[in-house]
């Protein structure tokens, strides 16, 4: 089980529609797609999960061949610096890069074992995933129209329960102005009925914002809140006068631990070097009490992986975050994951359980080298700003 190769293919997965967030909008997400060969020829999958990384990954692979795929601490070893800054590189970027070759060295390993990579890391405790379903504003698309006011999107959400069966709601708070984002809540809890409803505001308000919007927000039943505001300590400071659950893509467990907010930390694997570190990292999440769920915008391939990461580990017990529904291609076999009744099974072939469609990756290849990395909406009056309020 020999690593003989490793490619790296940047691709752009488009949406359906653009949506808006508070950092502006986005059309489609940049992924680097890894494949690795072994030297009998079993082809394992990963994902880099922060746009065009194909440069440093067949850099960082190099270095690698040769390597077993089970030997993941002597290919950390090769590719990650052992401190957490340094003057002559990027600590973060490589410890990215190898997480999306540790994900392909999973792959590799269940595929050449025949057994799903949740059996691998020591059994499933669910085998149906639980994931939200996902609101905002959306610019039209070629071939969806997107919604534009508050009944738009309470019409999708009602939509989506009667064709889906969706049963948790999440969405995108920090978009347009505050009273008209108010009569958006009020009429998708008409629609959604008692479901469970989440808010995101991508870190996008400052303190006194935040707290008034929390303090509004209470007669809707908000479940959770995403990064109303930036940092742990002034989602801290917000604790003083909300009870609603506070997460965050920040990653700092001991300060969390310390502040005891956010709740939950919501996050990819990339982030944390890769499977191993990412397993690591929940467990150390459930003995300090912190909640773990994933964060939407992966090929399906990080979903494939992400779900198998679920279905093996009790902790990760809350409904993790999803754009399957908005996205327009994948470069799986089969297309995009599709969720029903608030779920999606964890796949059952060996590995990640997906496989690589060369037709959709060239597909998806010449898309972002024609738009480039993380496109954004164009020609709309919001464009691609970010504005703190």
């Amino acid at each position: 089980m020999k690593i003989a190769a490793i490619r790296a293919t940047p691709v752009n997965i488009p949406f359906t529609a653009p949506y808006r967030f508070s950092y502006g909008s986005i059309a489609s997400l940049t992924k680097t797609v890894i494949e690795l060969e072994t030297v009998d020829g079993v082809i394992g999958l990963g994902e880099c999960a922060d746009g065009d990384r194909s440069a440093d990954a067949l850099a960082a692979g190099a270095r690698i061949i040769g390597l077993d795929v089970r030997d993941i601490a002597t290919a950390e070893r090769r590719l990650v610096p052992a401190m957490r800054y340094t003057p002559w590189g990027n600590v973060t970027a490589a410890r990215r890069v190898f997480g999306g070759i540790e994900m392909a060295m999973w792959d590799a390993r269940g595929k050449a074992e025949g057994v799903p990579l949740h059996l691998l890391l020591g059994g499933a405790v669910r085998t149906e995933i639980p994931l939200t379903e996902y609101f905002s504003y959306r610019f039209a698309g070629p071939r969806d129209p997107g919604e534009a006011s508050p009944v738009e999107v309470a019409r999708y959400c009602a939509r989506m329960i009667e064709d889906h069966g969706s049963d948790i709601f999440e969405g995108k708070m920090g978009t347009v102005g505050l009273d008209e984002e108010l009569t958006m809540l009020r009429e998708i809890r008409a629609a959604i009925g008692d479901r469970p409803l989440r808010l995101d505001a991508n870190g996008g308000w400052t303190v006194p914002t935040a707290r008034d919007v929390l303090r509004r927000v209470e007669a809707f039943d908000i479940q959770w809140f995403e990064e109303p505001v930036e940092t742990y300590e002034e989602m801290a400071e917000l604790r003083k006068n909300s009870s609603i659950s506070f997460s965050a893509h920040a990653i700092d467990l001991p300060k969390a631990a310390a502040l005891r907010c956010p709740d939950t930390i919501v996050t990819n694997i990339n982030e944390h070097g890769g499977i191993r570190r990412t397993v690591d990292f929940i467990r150390a999440c459930e003995t300090f009490n912190v909640g773990f769920r994933f964060h939407s915008g992966e090929t399906g391939i990080a979903s494939a992986a992400y779900l198998h990461l679920t279905a093996a580990i009790e902790h990760v017990s809350e409904a993790s975050q999803t754009l399957f529904r908005w996205y327009a291609d994948d470069v799986i076999g089969g297309g995009p994951f599709v969720m029903k009744n608030g779920v999606v099974k964890v796949p059952e072939g060996p590995g990640l359980g997906v496989t690589l469609d060369p037709v959709a990756l060239k597909r998806c290849h010449e898309r972002f080298l024609v738009e480039g990395s993380f496109p954004g909406a164009k020609n709309t009056a919001y464009g691609d700003g970010f504005r703190k309020r």
